[in-house]
């Protein structure tokens, strides 16, 4: 199978480190599916992408991942189009900001079933699509908050530490059908102004910059590889060295 033959599904493609995602695979010959729960949004992405790349595959189809019924009928759709994934990447995640003294269990229970949730359910409709074929890629972006934290983000560094490991579960669970599961943890990538960043912002990290959503369209791409098959189970941090450097106050 070529790469202009293989076809790639992001989940929270809809902005941000997603729609960047999503124009990178459509510049590199995949047929691209993208998937938000902000349909209009969504649709403005991917026609944005259509204008942008010629002859770019790409097309959006409304999920929320909370509903495991609907990560059924994405799968399902994808298969009467004829775009049921090669490559899966599990992008879509939200987080809430709130003490842990205050949030409740629906507070924690709509990040969990979102982050982690629907990234085994999509994981596992992937998975039993791919081994039909001789295998696949399944990319799940955890997080630098998997093991380093602010105060008040309780849920959202369970579900990125929880996606962390099943990773590796579920790389050892698909090994004998040719899919390989990998984990990326972005650090600062930051998706507004990146002009309006200071100097002090950048120097946090030793490439000197911080991160764009560039940098993780490229470590994507490179565990989507179909040569690639050695890299397994594994979680490539992806933060400019910003979690290696130690800081002492003066």
């Amino acid at each position: 199978m070529t790469k202009e033959q293989r076809t790639v599904l992001i989940t929270g493609a809809a902005g941000g480190i997603g729609s960047r995602l999503s124009e990178a695979y459509a510049e590199a010959g995949y047929r691209v599916a993208m998937t938000d729960v902000e349909a209009s949004r969504g649709e403005a992405a991917a026609a944005a992408i259509g204008g942008r790349v010629q002859a770019a595959a790409v097309r959006f189809l409304a999920a929320d991942l909370a509903k495991p019924s609907e990560i059924t009928s994405l799968f399902e759709q994808l298969d009467e189009a004829g775009y049921a994934p090669d490559v899966l990447i599990n992008n879509a995640g939200f987080g809430i900001n709130k003490s842990p003294y205050e949030l409740t269990v629906e507070d924690w229970d709509s990040v969990i079933n979102v982050n982690l949730r629907g990234t085994f359910l999509c994981a596992r409709e992937a998975g039993r699509r791919m081994r039909t074929r001789g295998g696949g890629r399944i990319i799940n972006i955890s997080s630098t908050r998997a093991y380093m934290s602010e105060p008040h983000t309780e849920a959202y560094a369970a579900t990125k530490g929880g996606i962390a490991a099943l990773t590796h579960a579920m790389a050892a669970s698909f090994a004998d059908d040719g899919i390989t599961v990998n984990c990326i943890s972005p650090g600062w990538i930051e998706t507004g102004n990146y002009d309006a960043l200071r100097d002090a912002d950048h120097s946090q990290h030793w490439s000197g910059r911080v991160g764009k959503p560039d940098d993780i369209a490229r470590a994507c791409l490179f565990l989507s590889d179909p040569a690639n098959v050695f890299i397994n189970g594994t979680n490539v941090t992806v933060d400019g060295g910003m979690t290696r450097k130690m800081i002492y106050e003066e």
